[in-house]
């Protein structure tokens, strides 16, 4: 039985990509809390921002994970404000591990480019408005993200092949169970 695996870092770092080739690799099974929140309340995370507030949506966000954290043989991606608020850092902390997905700032760019349209914060920003926003969110949320007890570099997931490797060396580092 393992405790909980917290992959936290900003968006476009690569934790739903890691996360999903980690459960294909091993038995654990993965949930993204995004995705988990919405199928819990059946709407977006966009349509809970607006109809919440961002204080209604972080307090919800903050519960779900409460309920995760309480799962065995779990893979965590969570959201990339989530460490950010309340005492999650602390909570994900005492009930599982924490690993920061650490990507440089100009490949996060390049993921959150070539997919700004799926996410509404960034939709239509222009280049410069988005790599500006990625550097201000960045400094503002680090000081959150390095409270984990592990980094990690994910700077290797374009394609197949090196989330495969990828995947695999995290399994190794974190001597995940292997199917």
């Amino acid at each position: 039985m393992m405790k909980p695996i917290f992959l936290i870092g900003y968006m476009g770092c690569g934790k739903s990509t890691l996360g999903r080739a980690l459960a294909r690799l091993s038995p654990l099974e993965f949930i993204d809390l995004d995705n988990y929140i919405e199928n819990r309340f059946h709407a977006s995370i966009s349509d809970l921002f607006s109809s919440r507030g961002e204080d209604g949506f972080r307090k919800l966000e903050q519960a779900m994970l409460d309920e995760v954290s309480r799962f065995n043989n779990v893979i965590v991606a969570c959201g990339g404000g989530t460490p950010c608020f309340f005492n999650n850092m602390d909570l994900m902390n005492e009930r599982g591990t924490t690993v920061w997905l650490t990507t440089p700032i100009e490949r996060i760019y390049e993921r959150l480019q070539r997919n700004r349209a799926k996410r509404p914060i960034i939709a239509d920003k222009s280049d410069a408005e988005l790599m500006q926003f990625i550097t201000d969110a960045l400094a503002a949320r680090e000081p959150f993200y390095s409270l984990a007890t592990h980094r990690f570099c994910a700077t290797l997931l374009e394609d197949k092949s090196q989330i495969a490797i990828t995947a695999a060396d995290f399994a190794k580092q974190f001597n995940l169970p292997t199917l």
